[in-house]
C-alpha cells in the first residue's frame, strides 16, 4: 500500500490486513518510497519483489485560484500525484503477478470542480483517463482501476470550507472501494465514492 501512512492509506491497510499480507510503503513507512522520484519507485520494487497488487493513496496537488497558482506549483502537482502514479504502474508491470492489479487514487474534482481546485481537477481527470487507457494495454490479466472519492468526514475540518453544501463520506467507504478494486474482477473503472 503506497501512501500507507496517510488517512486514506491507513484505512485501506485496515480493510485489507485481515485477509492479505499488506506491505506499508510511504516516505517514512516500513518500505520507503517517494512517488515523485522514479529511482525511489525502482528501489521499492527491487526491494519487495513480486506482488499480487499495488495500491496507491499518495499524491499531493496545490489549491489556489488561477491567478495565484504558479507554474511551479502546477508542475509539482502533475509530477507528484499524476506522474508519480503513472510511474508506479509503468515500473510495476514487471513486479505484479499475472491476474494482479493496480489501484490508483483520483478524486471527485475530476467531475465536480470547486473554486481553487483547477490543478487538482486536471490531475484527477488525468488519472482517470490513464486508468481507462492503461486497462486496454495491460497484459497477463492485470487489472487497473482508480478510486475517486468525495471529501472525507475525517478531513472535513481541514477541507470543508472548500466544499460548501457537500456531504462528506467516511474514509472507510473509500477503503472499501480499494478492496473492491483489488479483490474484484473489473478493470479500467473509476470507482466513485460519495458522489
Amino acid at each position: 500500500m503506497v501512501g500507507a501512512s496517510g488517512l486514506l492509506g491507513g484505512a485501506v491497510v485496515d480493510s485489507l490486513q485481515d485477509k492479505h499480507e499488506v506491505l506499508k510503503a510511504s516516505r517514512n513507512g516500513d518500505v520507503k518510497v517517494d512517488i515523485r522520484d522514479p529511482a525511489s519507485i525502482a528501489d521499492m520494487y527491487s526491494t519487495i519483489g513480486s506482488l499480487d497488487a499495488v495500491a496507491c493513496a499518495a499524491g499531493v496537488t496545490p489549491y489556489g485560484s488561477l491567478d495565484e497558482v504558479t507554474i511551479e506549483q502546477i508542475r509539482a502537482g502533475l509530477h507528484d500525484k499524476l506522474l508519480g502514479q503513472i510511474e508506479l504502474v509503468r515500473q510495476g508491470l514487471h513486479a505484479v503477478r499475472d491476474r494482479g492489479s493496480f489501484t490508483l487514487v483520483s478524486g471527485v474534482l475530476a467531475y465536480e470542480p470547486i473554486l481553487t481546485g483547477s490543478v487538482a481537477s486536471t490531475v484527477d481527470g488525468g488519472i482517470d483517463a490513464f486508468v481507462r487507457a492503461a486497462a486496454i494495454e495491460l497484459g497477463r490479466g492485470i487489472r487497473i482501476n482508480a478510486v475517486s472519492a468525495t471529501v472525507f468526514e475525517e478531513a472535513w475540518d481541514a477541507y470543508g470550507e472548500f466544499f460548501p453544501g457537500w456531504k462528506p463520506v467516511p474514509v472507510a467507504d473509500a477503503a472499501r472501494a480499494f478492496v473492491r478494486s483489488i479483490e474484484g474482477a473489473e478493470t479500467g473503472q473509476v470507482i466513485r465514492v460519495g458522489y
